[in-house]
Parts: C-alpha cells; sequence; structure tokens
C-alpha cells in the first residue's frame, strides 16, 4: 500500500512531509554568493556522561563520587591522561583533544547542566521527547523539521537532510526531509527508480504523486554531486581523517560534501550511538569521544570558510549518575552537557549555571540538575542562526529562558 510518507527500503533515502511542492531548483548562486545559514544537530544516543565528558575537575566532590573513574585533572603529573583545562573549573575529557583547537579559536562554546524538564531516565521516551521538542510528551513532528520556513518555489529537495536508516523523529513533519543511509548507493548511483517514478505519477493521488516526486529529485541531485570528485576545500581533511571519526565521521563526510555542493542544505542531522556505560566505562568512553571530537574537528576543518555560517549543536536524552556503580560505570541521570560550535559562535566559554555535586545539589540525591532546559539552547540557535523567531510554533507551549548568549551579534 502507498502511504503520503515514502520508504524506499532498497535504496537511500526516506522522505517525509507534505509542504509546498518547490520548484527543484538548485539554488548553487544562492549557496554560494549568498548567506545561507545552516543548523547541524548530533544525537548521542544512549545517555553520554557528561560529567566525563567535561569534567568539573576543581570541584573535590567530583572524585569523591567517582574514585575510580574520574578522570585526572589536567597537571603535568597526569601527562597524557589529565584532563584538558579549558577555565580553571572545567576540562575536556582527553579524548577530546581534536576539539581544544576550536576551543582556543572560540569556535566552541560547552553549556552545562542541560537536559530535559521531564525526569524519565527511559533512553526511548526521553529521546523521542527530546527530538519532539516537547518534554513529557512525544508529537508525530520533530523540532527541527517546525523550525524551518515554509517550502517555497525554489524550495531545495534537500534543504533537510538526515543521514541513517530512516528519517529520525527531528525532522519528521509538514517540510520536505531525506534520509541518506547507502553508501553504496550514492557511489554506485543505485537502481534504476523509473518503474516507482511511474508508479507514483499513475497514483491518482496528487499529495502523494507530489511526495514521490520530491523523493526522485533529491535523490538525482545527490546522485550528480557523487558523481563529481569529492575534493576537500584547501586545508581540509582526507577520508582517512573522517574516517578516524568512526560512524559520524562518515556521516559529517557526506553532510559536508552536500554543503560544499551548495544544493540548498539548512538544516542537517546525525547520530552516533553508544553512550550507555553501565560497566567498564572509561574505555568505552574514552574511544567513542575520540571518534566523536576527530569527526567534529574534521567537519569543521573541511567545511573552512563556510564554518561562518554553520552552526553544529550536539545533545542526549540525559545524563547519567553523579556517583560510579560497582561496575565501573553510570546509570541513567538527568543533567548532561551540550556543545555548540561554528563560525558564528561566541566560543571559549562554558555557559550555564553550575548546581553543584554536594548530596542537597543533585537531582534527587543522585544526579547532576538541569538549569538549563535543553530549548533554551536550541531556540537560541534556530532564532538567532536559522531566523525562525516563532519559538512557540518550535517549541509548542515552551516560554523561553533568558538568553544564553552563544551566537555572536
Amino acid at each position: 500500500m502507498l502511504t503520503r510518507r515514502v520508504f524506499m527500503r532498497g535504496g537511500a533515502m526516506v522522505m517525509a512531509g507534505m509542504g509546498a511542492a518547490p520548484a527543484w531548483l538548485v539554488c548553487a548562486a544562492d549557496g554560494a554568493g549568498g548567506k545561507r545559514k545552516i543548523l547541524v544537530a548530533i544525537f548521542q544516543r544512549g545517555a553520554a556522561d557528561g560529567l566525563n565528558v567535561v569534567v568539573p575537575f576543581a570541584e573535590k566532590r567530583y572524585y569523591e563520587l567517582r574514585p575510580t573513574i574520574g578522570i585526572p585533572a589536567p597537571s603535568s603529573a597526569s601527562g597524557a591522561n589529565g584532563a584538558i583545562d579549558l577555565d580553571g573549573r572545567f576540562a575536556l575529557n582527553p579524548a577530546l583533544q581534536p576539539l581544544k583547537a576550536l576551543w582556543d579559536k572560540q569556535q566552541l562554546a560547552i553549556v552545562e547542566a542541560t537536559g530535559s524538564p521531564d525526569p524519565t531516565r527511559s533512553h526511548f521516551d526521553a529521546q523521542d521527547q527530546m527530538e519532539s521538542g516537547t518534554p513529557g510528551k512525544t508529537s508525530s513532528d520533530g523540532w527541527l523539521n517546525r523550525a524551518l520556513s515554509p517550502a517555497g518555489p525554489d524550495t531545495s529537495p534537500v534543504r533537510a537532510i538526515a543521514v541513517g536508516a530512516q528519517l529520525p523523529r527531528t525532522m519528521r513533519g509538514a517540510r520536505s526531509a531525506v534520509a541518506v543511509n547507502d553508501q553504496q548507493l550514492l557511489q554506485s548511483g543505485g537502481p534504476d527508480t523509473s518503474i516507482l517514478e511511474s508508479m507514483y505519477a499513475k497514483s491518482g493521488d496528487q499529495p502523494l504523486a507530489r511526495t514521490g516526486n520530491d523523493a526522485f529529485a533529491a535523490l538525482k541531485i545527490i546522485r550528480s554531486i557523487v558523481q563529481q570528485p569529492n575534493a576537500p576545500l584547501p586545508g581540509g581533511p582526507s577520508s582517512p581523517q573522517y574516517a578516524q571519526g568512526g560512524e559520524l565521521g562518515r556521516s559529517l563526510q557526506q553532510i559536508a560534501r552536500l554543503i560544499k555542493a551548495d544544493v540548498g542544505v539548512e538544516a542537517a542531522f546525525a547520530e552516533i550511538g553508544g553512550w550507555d556505560h553501565h560497566g567498564n566505562e572509561n574505555p568505552q568512553l574514552s574511544n567513542l569521544l575520540r571518534q566523536f571530537g576527530t569527526a567534529l574537528a574534521a567537519f569543521s576543518q573541511d567545511m573552512g570558510d563556510k564554518m561562518a555560517d554553520i552552526v553544529v549543536v550536539t545533545m542526549s536524552e540525559f545524563g547519567r549518575t553523579a556517583q560510579e556503580n560497582g561496575n565501573g560505570g553510570t546509570d541513567h541521570g538527568h543533567g548532561d552537557v551540550m556543545m555548540v560550535l561554528g563560525g558564528a559562535v561566541r566560543g571559549g566559554k562554558v555557559y550555564g549555571k553550575w548546581p553543584g555535586l554536594e548530596k542537597e545539589q543533585l537531582f534527587e540525591g543522585r544526579d547532576l540538575a538541569v538549569t538549563t532546559d535543553y530549548r533554551d539552547v536550541l531556540g537560541e540557535l534556530v532564532s538567532g542562526h536559522l531566523g525562525q523567531t516563532n519559538l512557540g510554533q518550535v517549541f509548542p507551549g515552551y516560554r523561553s529562558g533568558e538568553s544564553l548568549g552563544l551566537l555572536r551579534t
């Protein structure tokens, strides 16, 4: 049965959304000569341990709660195993060394004690709610889809793109979006879609036919791009550098390729899983953070001057317990950390109100408290970068707090 949402299971993309039909113009001139703003959202699925990602090393209580998994404070004695000092209070996990250069260039900002006001510790509920932008409940569409302006006659069919097996909830909704997954299809050009195109054209359902045509148009644009040599920008990373970034590196390389082609990308989504470390956390986290930091640094380097118009934001569904468990790991928690990077970011600074780690300061006596709603961070980027000022549409029923000042004015 054909439905309004198109799933090309043997191919590389999923198309969703019933927005106004675009004219399928590839706006290369707009991308090259204008100042198209792009927001890239990265989801760390599994609940990242923010306290060992960005270490509050100046707080004695941190090491009391984590006697075996606490990251050593920056010092000459700690050497390469020690955290990387940022401001005398917080430090990067040593595996995030590739991000220190972005911090020094003031293109990386840290937002501490972020998260959802909903107390759930269910991965599935928390992820769905965060992607919906509606804590405490799940909506059928996502905040990033709602953040986009309505489609016009010159809207690109690849304005919103996700890398993955299916379209994430973040990008589902009334605006058209595509999900790209199959590397083999991207490299080879993929199967002949003429039969499927004919089926959609003859379906008798005009909205369905339009959606199908949108998907095929996007697919053709992507094919035309990947058939061209993928030369990095001057000083950009090579494919092996992206490869060292693992799953996320490969995803960001695909996103970078579309952005460099100036085909009208406005929003992009990528994800990296594996953050649920209930035991033997440190070696697993170190390996994952090494990929995470390498991927972000490679993307920033690859984009070069284009980073002036790109903002990347990272998030996870919730943090982890302040105290380590008996298995050298941590359990599901509450408050976490977000990162924001880009040329427009007022970086080199840790944002957010730090709640402390004393027993009475912890959420329910066990977790880092949330002092900055994640929607405050996203809302500031949506309004200040994408230009969507109707935040009530993006985050229904939510009133943003005081501005953090993450972006340069």
